[in-house]
């Protein structure tokens, strides 16, 4: 059976590491963990349909919200690309792409763990997992970039055309979509 996701439960947690400080709280020797974007610039660009996070407002930084693309509804035409850009929870959690742990409590997944991390929260097992995901999303960028060079795409304006869907999910896997 799915578990209902609605309104957030109170969620407590400690932060650990400092604001901002991807790298702090890592494991000794572990590979620098590099996301291009920070929540707050994810937001304002256009992320998730407008729709992500707007009930959880109060946990994260007021300054993230100035300026951030908003929907009461999911509304494409919010995202920086235009494009449907989120499948339901539902399909995320029968996929298994959702861990339901008690020791994951990001209900909403990658994009949820991630604004809690920038925030300082670490949880190093989940932190692991979630930072390998946004390794793996990688191949994208490599993909798009590919595509570029053999298509001679340069222009921001050009990139803004090409391979949308593609570019919406980097952007929300805090790749910079434009590089």
């Amino acid at each position: 059976m799915m578990p209902r996701i609605g309104r957030p439960k109170r969620y407590t947690y400690r932060l650990t590491a400092g604001y901002g400080r991807l790298n702090e709280g890592r494991p000794e020797g572990s590979r620098p963990f590099k996301p291009e974007l920070s929540p707050a610039k994810m937001l304002k660009l256009g992320v998730f349909e407008g729709k992500y996070i707007t009930d959880a407002r109060n946990e994260f930084p007021r300054e993230w919200f100035v300026g951030a693309k908003e929907s009461v509804t999911p509304d494409p035409s919010i995202n920086c690309f235009g494009v449907k850009s989120r499948q339901s929870w539902g399909y995320w959690h029968d996929r298994g792409w959702i861990p339901q742990t008690r020791d994951d409590p990001d209900v909403r997944g990658w994009f949820q763990w991630y604004c809690r991390y920038y925030m300082g929260r670490r949880i190093p097992a989940l932190d692991e997992i979630q930072i390998a995901r946004w390794r793996s999303f990688a191949r994208h960028r490599a993909q798009v970039h590919a595509d570029e060079v053999r298509k001679r795409i340069t222009t921001r304006k050009q990139k803004m055309e090409h391979r949308k869907k593609q570019r919406q999910a980097l952007l929300q896997w805090a790749y910079d979509p434009f590089k």
